[in-house]
């Protein structure tokens, strides 16, 4: 009689067996693609308390277990000031699913909560930028985040009709303010969709932002409020009813841009016209940076 195992057991053998071709394949896929992991790397997964970042933490601990290029790993959390609820359910889902979490608090709520205009920008920079800071006190030389294929693309639409930009979401990037480290998204080519069958199919409940905005979106009834990544959301979701791979049509998109017919753009920070291509001025500078 064979031995009944545990959630977490159940939840590890879930990635590699029932969910190997979409959730682990793509995830190997990305990471040898962009080469985000090498060997000796120290790196800080970085875990919100949702259900990207879980799925993320658990797919990095069996890519070292399998490796045979070693690097090392610590997982790191943020109470940007959770409720006690949420802090003791962010806990519990680490002890169910076996991950070593280093918790430290920053209060960033209690700021973002007075401001009116792009509270939620403020609040993701804030976050970053403390992550920056406690991963390099830990001796980690890179960030994990949890950011997925369905945020790559909603991203480079939010960009286009809202930011009056073409602006993808890179698989890793430099920091600025931190030099030395690094932020890569290892979960750059799963689907949204694949993390969600994974929760489910585990009973799993995360988090989900646990702020007062996402609390008023909720309350919509609508999925919507007033994000306008929702609104892309939707959108994406009506145009897959007539065209079932337009998301992949956007992700080979920005991965073949075709710079010689764009009237203007911007190469590592500075800005080129047409004109100056078009008579031979070629580009320049550094990379990119976060």
């Amino acid at each position: 009689m064979s031995r009944e195992l545990s959630p977490q057991e159940t939840a590890e053998r879930s990635l590699i067996k029932t969910y190997r071709k979409s959730l682990w394949n793509p995830f190997i896929a990305a990471v040898k693609r962009y080469e985000l992991v090498s060997p000796g790397d120290h790196i800080a997964v970085c875990v919100s308390g949702g259900k990207d970042s879980f799925v993320l933490a658990k797919l990095m601990q069996e890519l070292q277990k399998h490796t045979d290029r070693p690097f090392q790993l610590t997982f790191l959390a943020m109470d940007p000031g959770y409720n006690p609820a949420n802090r003791a359910l962010l806990e519990e889902n680490a002890g169910r699913l076996g991950i070593p979490l280093t918790i430290f608090e920053s209060g960033i709520f209690d700021v973002t909560v007075q401001v009116d205009k792009n509270p939620c920008y403020l609040c993701a920079r804030m976050r970053r930028g403390n992550l920056y800071a406690r991963a390099k006190e830990l001796g980690c030389g890179k960030i994990a985040l949890g950011h997925h294929f369905s945020d790559v693309i909603e991203t480079t639409l939010l960009g286009l009709f809202y930011g009056s930009q073409l602006q993808a979401m890179p698989p890793k990037l430099r920091s600025r303010n931190f030099p030395g480290m690094e932020l890569i998204r290892p979960l750059y080519c799963v689907h949204e969709d694949a993390i969600v069958h994974w929760r489910n199919y585990n009973n799993l409940r995360f988090l989900q932002c646990a702020c007062r905005f996402t609390e008023e979106r909720d309350a919509s009834h609508d999925g919507v409020g007033e994000s306008k990544r929702q609104e892309v959301k939707l959108l994406l979701r009506e145009l897959k009813k007539t065209n079932p791979n337009i998301e992949k049509s956007i992700f080979r998109a920005i991965h073949g841009v075709q710079l010689d017919t764009f009237p203007g753009f911007k190469h590592r920070g500075a800005a080129h016209t047409f004109t100056d291509i078009y008579n031979g001025s070629p580009p320049s500078g550094g990379g990119a940076d976060a």
